[in-house]
């Protein structure tokens, strides 16, 4: 089975596949990095009170954000009248580490969701900041739909990887891998620029890799490259997408 999450954050999955006795590959297809200039992030940050909501669409942005809030010697006080929104419970978890509690948690992590769960506000119009990685599919053009003013915060950017990629490719050749996960749009893409589509569709009668993806907007990026998804879980994060799997092989071993 393979894994395609950043470096950062592929070891848990792999790990929790792993306990439940995978063989899993590690191939990271993106690599997180810091940006050159931040001038534009630090800005924001020093003016965090002419915002009303914050919202945080990952725990990298998370991270990211907070060592721009550090290098200016403010913490979590700066954040004093904001509503908080995290898009999904690891990304909570992120912000709860350093002593916020979201506000807003969707209960599901689709950007329809999201779109409704942020209109329900305090009756002021909502300018909220976004964190993000510098060019993701995000609710920001949803919510500008909704009314709200919203300012899109790059902290990080994604540039591809190709760890393990020979090896990810002769298995596939030889039909000998049971599926490839992803948890974002960014892996899909990513994972085939460095894997063709054909040899996945070359593959032996019977011994095509299956596509486990963390929610429909991962799986219509797989589309995009003709193919379907065949494992979604119900609830679109990392914790639903193991279940999903083990639910998937224990059908399929029954």
């Amino acid at each position: 089975m393979v894994v395609t999450r950043a470096r950062e954050q592929a070891s848990g999955l792999a790990a929790q596949l792993a306990d439940l006795g995978a063989e899993v590959i590690q191939f990271p297809t993106i690599d997180i990095k810091p940006l050159e200039d931040y001038s534009s992030v630090d800005a924001a940050v020093r003016n965090l009170g002419a915002y009303d909501w914050l919202i945080f669409t990952s725990a990298n942005g998370v991270k990211c954000f907070w060592e721009r809030l550090e290098a200016q010697g403010l913490d979590a006080r700066a954040l004093y009248g904001l509503q908080v929104a995290a898009i999904g419970p690891a990304t909570a978890q992120a912000v709860r580490t350093h002593g916020i509690a979201p506000d807003c948690v969707p209960e599901a992590y689709m950007r329809k969701r999201r779109r409704r769960a942020y209109r329900t506000g305090h009756g002021r119009q909502e300018s909220p900041p976004a964190p993000r990685p510098r060019s993701p599919r995000s609710a920001a053009e949803e919510l500008r739909k909704a009314g709200a003013q919203v300012d899109v915060l790059p902290v990080y950017e994604t540039v591809p990887a190709a760890a393990h990629r020979d090896e990810v490719l002769q298995r596939l050749e030889a039909g000998t891998l049971d599926a490839v996960t992803f948890g974002s749009s960014s892996t899909v893409d990513n994972f085939f620029a460095q894997i063709p589509a054909d040899t996945i569709r070359n593959q032996p009668e019977g011994k095509r890799v299956k596509f486990a993806s963390i929610g429909p907007v991962t799986t219509k990026t797989l589309a995009k490259y003709g193919f379907a998804c065949d494992i979604q879980p119900e609830d679109f994060t990392i914790p639903a997408l193991v279940k999903a799997l083990t639910a998937h092989y224990e059908k399929q071993g029954a």
